[in-house]
């Protein structure tokens, strides 16, 4: 790492800042010059390991990081591993509540839109189901 660059640190699972996903597949995703097994949530506030493993486990509980970051959330691209399984009506709902909208997709497309839209300085934020 070239000299005066802050060495960046994963802290309980979170690495603060906005960052594209340069890579994933093989369980996981490569990103901040870092790479990390399982699930992610790429926040306004950084990149958080998310412990949901499929589209089975998309809970209230599992969207509240994303709620509690709503100001700063326009849209919420949720990559739902190799299909688009979209979250039940109760999820769907709150984040409506919330003010967020919704676009769920497959993870790799998800990762995608989401570099393009972080680039474009919209106010995105991912929720990004590991596949292999």
């Amino acid at each position: 790492m070239p000299r005066g660059e802050p060495l960046r640190q994963l802290h309980d699972g979170f690495v603060p800042g906005r960052f594209v996903i340069d890579a994933y597949g093989r369980g996981g995703f490569r990103f901040a010059e870092m790479s990390h097994r399982g699930s992610i949530l790429a926040l306004p506030s950084g990149i958080h390991a998310w412990a949901v493993k499929s589209h089975l486990d998309f809970t209230a509980e599992a969207f509240a990081k994303v709620v509690a970051e709503r100001q700063a959330i326009d849209v919420l691209l949720i990559g739902a591993g190799d299909a688009p399984y979209p979250p039940a009506d109760e999820i769907r709902w709150t984040l409506r509540d919330a003010g967020i909208g919704l676009d769920v997709m497959t993870t790799g497309a998800a990762a995608r839109t989401y570099n393009i839209m972080l680039a474009e300085g919209r106010r995105v934020a991912a929720a990004l189901v590991a596949v292999d």
